[in-house]
């Protein structure tokens, strides 16, 4: 599945990404600034979740709740090897129920059985392109 759009139409986007797949475990490809963390928040939007999102740069893993769903958001990017990913507890958020919407994800890779990948490509300014399976 392709989509094109513009960053106004994001919400739209967000619906038909989570309609297209049943994997809870996503990861997001793309450059810096491509707006992973943006599509995350609509996604999350979507998925009932009200408090405003943010990239988990620092923190490495932001916990979002609505009365339905749990979602952790990971920024993996700082993360240097498979000691750190396990020191987060990262084999309990796997076990979990929860949705888990990861950027940077290739520490992550040996540790997954199922997922969905998101390649985000930047076209424009204001225009990107998704790519799923």
């Amino acid at each position: 599945m392709n989509i094109t759009y513009h960053i106004d139409d994001i919400e739209q986007v967000a619906r038909q990404i989570l309609a297209h797949t049943t994997e809870k475990v996503i990861l997001f490809n793309a450059p810096m600034g491509a707006g992973k963390t943006t599509l995350i928040n609509a996604m999350c939007k979507q998925l009932g979740i009200n408090e405003v999102t943010s990239s988990p740069t620092f923190s490495i893993v932001n916990e979002y709740k609505s009365d339905k769903v749990t979602v952790y958001h990971f920024d993996l990017y700082r993360l240097q090897d498979k000691e750190e990913l396990l020191n987060i507890g990262i084999e309990e958020y796997l076990d979990s129920e929860a949705y888990l919407f990861v950027e940077w994800p290739e520490l992550l890779m040996p540790y997954l059985e199922s997922f969905t990948t998101i390649t985000i490509e930047n076209l424009s300014v204001n225009q990107r392109k998704v790519v799923l399976p």
